[in-house]
């Protein structure tokens, strides 16, 4: 049988957007700083080449400690330095965020260095697909295998398909993977919650979204489910606001609600198969990732909860600011042109 995710008759899992229009957010929060360079340890990153996108991924992958610290854990010297090495640069531009430093964070040449990959400057792109462009890339280069696999289980969810031939019965299960987990949105108030439980729920396909039964030999109408079989230390989650219709992309501006502490063992109960045995599933936001305007024009910026003061902060390219969890609630949508387009959860440690 052809296994299908989620029909997408009406939207698209990519789209060029964004042009680099800085929207000089003013975020509040005490003690807050709209500025160059450093506040309690976090660093901005200057616009390079159209680099907002990159800008806001960095400052998400800084405050996933878990990523430095296992880059830290891999020896280089015998590592060849050139040009091309994504996650030698990535180590390199992590610590350098991590400086006690006035001015913003040198990542030029982590920069050069995605261009050399086939990831050119001076484009356009989605925050989603350069995220996992970025995973993927250092399990390919990274000659320590064990530490490669190590950073991308934390963003690992291991999902159970499920295809029934709505005609013969027949049955069939793929085990498969993802590092974050795409969601879709309806043109009207959403949670993340809600988004979360659509995702698993079972769907009919008929028509042009038929799969092929071995047993029947033809297309035939079918029933797929979605069970979870584990979830991982880093839930990375991407609403897809972007949607294509008649061959021209829009941004949805509606209201997607999410929860500073999210609480999985109610929502995906149904969803969880019979192998899954994780005993906590609870989550606390720590990084968003936002996109500011149209399909056409717009701006990446990020929030982040620094590691060790528990504080929320709004960083646009260079500039960074101390924020409150009210500033982060602005990007629900709904009315608001900057909205959350990725969000970065941390499993609680087990009480």
């Amino acid at each position: 049988m052809f296994f299908q995710h989620k029909p997408s008759t009406s939207y698209t899992w990519s789209g060029w957007r964004c042009g680099e229009t800085s929207t000089g957010r003013q975020a509040g929060g005490d003690g807050g700083r709209d500025g160059v360079g450093n506040l309690a340890g976090m660093r901005g990153l200057a616009n390079d080449h159209l680099s907002c996108c990159v800008n806001s991924l960095l400052q998400t992958l800084s405050a996933t400690t878990e990523i430095a610290d296992v880059l830290e854990r891999w020896e280089t010297s015998g590592v060849r330095v050139d040009n091309c090495n994504v996650p030698l640069h990535l180590k390199k531009v992590l610590a350098a965020m991590r400086q006690d430093q006035s001015q913003p964070a040198p990542h030029r040449d982590f920069l050069r260095c995605l261009d050399k990959n086939s990831f050119r400057l001076n484009t356009q792109h989605d925050a989603d697909e350069v995220f996992l462009f970025i995973l993927n890339v250092i399990q390919r280069q990274m000659d320590k295998k064990t530490l490669a696999t190590e950073i991308q289980n934390l963003y690992k969810i291991s999902l159970e398909t499920h295809l029934q031939c709505l005609e013969c019965s027949s049955l069939q299960t793929r085990s498969s993977y993802v590092l974050s987990l795409p969601l879709h949105i309806k043109e009207d108030h959403n949670s993340l919650e809600s988004c979360i439980a659509s995702f698993f729920e079972h769907q009919e396909l008929h028509g042009r979204n038929c799969c092929f039964c071995v047993e029947c030999g033809l297309k035939k109408p079918s029933k797929q489910g979605v069970k979870l079989l584990s979830l991982p230390h880093i839930l990375c989650i991407n609403l897809k606001r972007f949607r294509n219709i008649h061959g021209f992309t829009r941004k949805l501006e509606c209201m997607v609600t999410f929860p500073e502490i999210l609480d999985l063992s109610e929502t995906l109960r149904e969803a969880f198969s019979s192998d899954f045995a994780q005993n906590t599933c609870r989550y606390t936001l720590y990084a968003v990732v936002v996109h500011s305007g149209s399909s056409v024009c717009g701006h990446y910026t990020a929030y982040v909860r620094h590691s060790t003061n528990r504080l929320w902060y709004y960083a646009n390219d260079s500039h960074v600011q101390k924020v409150s969890w009210e500033d982060v609630q602005t990007t629900y949508g709904g009315g608001y042109r900057h909205t959350a387009y990725m969000l970065m959860y941390r499993r609680d440690s087990k009480e």
